[in-house]
């Protein structure tokens, strides 16, 4: 077996982190798109400061975890309404995180719709996995399908942040 690292990015007919290009609209107007243009950094800042997840993480950050995975926008009435960012390799394995849906236009199923979309999208392209973490939302995932961890013993992690949640912290 021939197994040489390129440098080059992904061919054309491949995606890259450079390139996802996807958008859809629903019948009432409520759009998902994947272009990093679109995105309002400044409300997604505010959202992630207002979050239990992230509300320590600086703008420098935020602006470059977008820039190093593919970040969902979803869009009304000519602005951003909500968001969810995958951290993926699109071959074995995607990470969804910072789901967030702007507080005006929670119980319109924007958190369902995105969810579902990026699982069909980055599955379309044959990403056979997907994991989250939450703390509040399991009802949404699953009703995506989610499930929780089959075999959770097999997963570990190294926690780094000064104020990582404790077992007893999380409450389900």
């Amino acid at each position: 077996m021939d197994c040489r690292l390129s440098h080059d990015r992904a061919s054309a007919d491949q995606p890259s982190v450079d390139r996802l290009n996807f958008s859809a609209t629903r019948d009432d107007g409520v759009q998902i798109s994947t272009d990093p243009a679109r995105l309002d950094l400044d409300r997604i800042c505010d959202w992630l400061a207002s979050s239990y997840w992230a509300s320590e993480r600086s703008p420098d950050d935020v602006e470059r975890s977008l820039g190093n995975s593919y970040p969902f926008g979803v869009y009304a009435e000519g602005a951003q309404v909500a968001l969810a960012r995958v951290t993926s390799d699109l071959v074995s394995f995607a990470w969804i995180g910072d789901v967030f849906v702007d507080e005006r236009w929670r119980g319109r199923r924007i958190g369902h719709w995105l969810v579902e979309t990026v699982v069909a999208e980055l599955g379309r392209l044959g990403v056979p996995r997907f994991v989250l973490a939450t703390r509040d939302a399991h009802r949404v995932y699953a009703d995506v399908g989610f499930t929780a961890l089959r075999v959770p013993e097999t997963w570990m992690e190294i926690d780094t942040r000064a104020n990582r949640p404790s077992p007893a912290d999380v409450q389900l």
